[in-house]
């Protein structure tokens, strides 16, 4: 077995890190998740572990647009560097303009990229997962970005899925477009968007574009079903794959980054934090967000579904859990932990999969989509907001 990885370089050349550089000695990236991954939690996770924490994707319209929320969404927690951006556009024009902004101002040092999104919203119009299938069009996309980015010294890197489906496989292909252009890295998420998060990511996906790309030297992080450290030391010596991206592994169990680090410095040790500990874990994470929002009501309404999460597999008594589901202040959050009792962490049921598990199903797309991929799609619609 894998016991030791190498750091994930991510070159930077706006001025604002020695040597050009940021290294990430454990390498791990936070998937960005619509409504999850605030600077809150961002700060939360960073607290816990190492690696690089992107934003939730923001739309590059909403970003010229000048939305409050939007710039809400894309500002970094106290203390993160580098500041990183995912994006989500259909027109190239727009991207560029939204990157430009972003370089100009100072708001960013790294930008992803979002072609993985699988939700209906988004890819009945075009992008998200739907988008590479039209290589012109993605390709168009990828070198705005690239472009205007590089005038800033900003990298830029692309998150995708598989494909449509099965029998519309576009990953290899787009990789290498991305790779050609100028991208730092691709993310794999290895299921396609028909399978949503259902079963098995098929890690074999990755290993199929760690040799696809090897040719280019642009590394390949791999991206599906990491619940633990040693799923992610499982992934990179199967696949080859240079790091790995995790989502809905960390939702309740921000503590992750730390089993990852422990299990990339070869430690055989896991990280499985009492009742007490995430007592504590899920306070902290209160406070953040109460500074985040600048509003308890809000940060309480926002952290309700985080409860279950949290205390999947933890035997906690009933009136407990429905009164945190519905919980309207940190001191009554405070006030109803207390009444836990401590208690070992139920690993078998903590490094389940969580979140998300949709079934798998056909994909909603524009009508006459897959009749020609080289067509240059013009979508007149960019700012519907998912992650994935």
């Amino acid at each position: 077995m894998l016991t030791q990885v190498k750091p994930l370089r991510l070159p930077i050349s706006n001025g604002n890190f020695e040597n050009n550089e940021v290294v990430l000695d454990a390498p791990v990236v936070l998937a960005p998740m619509a409504g999850i991954t605030n600077a809150a939690f961002r700060t939360l996770c960073r607290e816990q572990g190492a690696g690089l924490f992107v934003s939730e994707m923001v739309t590059a319209r909403a970003l010229i647009e000048r939305r409050e929320e939007t710039f809400r969404l894309i500002k970094p927690g106290v203390g993160e560097t580098p500041r990183s951006v995912q994006l989500y556009a259909v027109d190239p024009i727009v991207l560029g303009k939204a990157v430009d902004l972003l370089g100009n101002e100072n708001l960013v040092d790294h930008i992803d990229l979002n072609f993985g999104c699988p939700v209906p919203k988004v890819t009945r119009r075009g992008g998200g997962a739907a988008l590479p299938y039209k290589r012109r069009l993605f390709s168009a996309i990828v070198e705005s970005a690239v472009k205007a980015a590089s005038k800033y010294g900003i990298p830029v890197t692309v998150k995708m899925r598989v494909g449509i489906d099965s029998d519309h496989q576009t990953f290899l292909e787009s990789a290498k477009s991305a790779a050609d252009i100028g991208a730092t890295w691709v993310a794999l998420h290895a299921r396609t968007a028909a399978q949503l998060y259902e079963g098995k990511s098929d890690w074999s996906k990755i290993t199929e574009l760690v040799e696809h790309l090897a040719p280019t030297g642009v590394p390949v992080l791999g991206n599906g079903d990491i619940w633990s450290g040693l799923d992610a030391i499982n992934m990179i010596s199967q696949t080859g794959c240079a790091g790995v991206v995790v989502g809905r592994g960390c939702l309740g169990r921000p503590w992750l980054f730390a089993d990852l680090v422990a299990a990339f410095n070869g430690e055989q040790s896991r990280v499985n934090p009492n009742l007490f500990e995430v007592r504590k874990v899920m306070l902290r994470h209160g406070q953040l967000l109460v500074e985040y929002f600048e509003n308890e009501d809000r940060a309480m309404r926002d952290i309700r579904k985080h409860m279950a999460w949290y205390l999947k597999g933890f035997s906690v008594p009933r009136e407990i859990r429905s009164s945190l589901g519905m919980v309207s202040s940190l001191d009554e959050m405070e006030k109803l932990l207390s009444g836990v009792s401590d208690q070992p962490y139920p690993q078998a049921v903590g490094d389940a999969p969580r979140g998300r598990s949709s079934h798998g199903r056909p994909v909603s797309l524009p009508d006459g989509w897959l009749n020609d991929p080289d067509e240059f799609a013009t979508i007149t619609i960019d700012d519907a907001i998912s992650g994935g």
